[in-house]
């Protein structure tokens, strides 16, 4: 089913809102908290539309709306360890918005907002001012994490195109299989068929052999009886009874 008009700006507006969640905001900053207040009256129409998407892309649209709202409130939390725990309850996305995501936006947000609270954390507790070196630091983890996540995607992604391929392969060799059975069924048949007639057009001409025999074997049997009778007759005729 095409997207609706609704749907489309939907998800113009929530790619909108990943990039500014993902980027350090000014705390006067105010678009990203009106632009998911925006995404929540946009979501709550298009639940009510006759022709809204299907449940799961439903479910997907609200689960990255609840997100970013999540992740505002965390961001008022006031220490970090707060946030830090109120992040670790989030739950980003788990499709991309865009064709031009290959991850999705809200779970790279979620990871660099956790790296974030972990850095400030990690200098409230050890009680220093090198936010630069932290910065640094948890930049190094994202990457690091980001490309783990990049490898398992790309390697499960190599996985399901090879089973794929073993699934086609294994299908076209059993269409094979198949095919030849149905050509040996059909010779059988065939020959079957042929057979058939043979025996009938034999057991015809050895039936019309059976009765021709029996006919002339009758009438042999007739001419020796009239013979013998015949014989008989003369026998008694040229050979009178001695008296």
């Amino acid at each position: 089913m095409a997207a609706t008009r609704l749907e489309l700006n939907l998800m113009r507006l929530l790619s909108r809102c990943e990039a500014l969640a993902a980027e350090r905001r000014d705390p006067e900053e105010w678009r990203l908290e009106k632009y998911v207040a925006a995404l929540e009256d946009m979501l709550r129409e298009l639940k009510k539309q006759s022709s809204k998407p299907a449940p799961e892309l439903l479910n997907e649209y609200s689960r990255k709306v609840d997100f970013l709202k999540g992740l505002l409130e965390a961001e008022k939390l006031s220490s970090s360890m707060e946030k830090a725990l109120a992040n670790q309850f989030l739950a980003p996305g788990r499709t991309p918005t865009t064709a031009k995501e290959r991850t999705p936006a809200t779970k790279t947000v979620h990871l660099q907002t956790k790296a974030r609270c972990t850095g400030q954390m990690r200098s409230e507790l050890l009680g220093t001012v090198c936010l630069t070196s932290d910065e640094k630091q948890s930049a190094v983890e994202l990457d690091a994490v980001l490309q783990h996540h990049q490898d398992v995607q790309e390697k499960l992604a190599e996985e399901m195109l090879s089973l794929a391929r073993s699934l086609k392969n294994n299908t076209l060799a059993a269409q094979n299989v198949i095919k030849q059975d149905n050509q040996t069924l059909s010779h059988s048949l065939r020959m079957a068929d042929q057979n058939f007639e043979k025996l009938k057009d034999e057991s015809d001409r050895l039936e019309q052999h059976a009765k021709k025999s029996v006919d002339w074997l009758l009438w042999i049997m007739l001419i020796v009886v009239c013979f013998i009778f015949i014989s008989m007759i003369l026998f008694i005729r040229i050979f009178p009874k001695l008296k």
